[in-house]
């Protein structure tokens, strides 16, 4: 019986997530969290087959809770399930450590399939996401501007291309103003860019926001 831990912050996703499992005889959620402290607590204090981490969460970003989790279980699979498409943070997740990424969009049907094949020790990565890391492997010697960003500046670059303010990025991951003012500036000079829109046209036109 494949044991998981889920960790999403949000209810509604944890009980599709559960609903899916349901169906299956050689799996079970056995554990749930919603930030990435909580995850770590319950890595901590009990053995897991695998966790299914959002790479969205308060506080604690799933980039930083996974490079965390393979420091304490190197050998713990972690299969990084998130809303945003693949090409925008799967090769982050895979070199972070993580078996498999799938959006939150995939078919139940896959999300067993990569549950069980994960659980064995393998990767799981889709048709998308394979042309995806192709490319990055091409275009390696040519890294675009935002490969040169942390994971926490990479993803308040994506939260202001997509028209939100840093107050509203704040309150959603939990920070303070301050700290995501300090991102945005660190990001815009290390991409050479003098403002938000700048951002904004860069995402569009390198299909990081849709």
């Amino acid at each position: 019986m494949i044991k998981i831990l889920i960790a999403d912050d949000h209810a509604i996703v944890r009980e599709g997530l559960k609903q899916s499992v349901a169906d299956t005889s050689d799996m079970v959620v056995a554990g749930e969290a919603v930030d990435g402290q909580e995850v770590l607590e319950q890595v901590r204090k009990e053995d897991w087959d695998l966790v299914l981490l959002d790479i969205s969460m308060p506080g604690r970003g799933g980039i930083d809770t996974l490079k965390a989790l393979k420091i304490e279980k190197p050998k713990l699979p972690v299969l990084v399930l998130s809303m945003y498409p693949e090409e925008q943070y799967a090769v982050r997740a895979l070199k972070a450590g993580a078996s498999g990424y799938l959006t939150k969009e995939s078919a139940p049907e896959e999300l067993i399939e990569a549950i069980r094949k994960v659980s064995k020790g393998r990767k799981y990565i889709s048709a998308v996401l394979a042309e995806s890391l192709a490319f990055h492997v091409e275009a390696n010697s040519e890294k675009p501007l935002h490969e040169t960003l942390s994971n926490r500046e990479y993803q308040v670059m994506l939260m202001l291309a997509s028209g939100k303010t840093v107050k509203e990025i704040a309150d959603d991951l939990l920070l303070s103003a301050k700290t995501i003012s300090t991102n945005r500036v660190r990001a815009l000079r290390k991409m050479g860019m003098k403002n938000n829109a700048e951002i904004t046209y860069y995402a569009i036109k390198h299909e990081l926001v849709k």
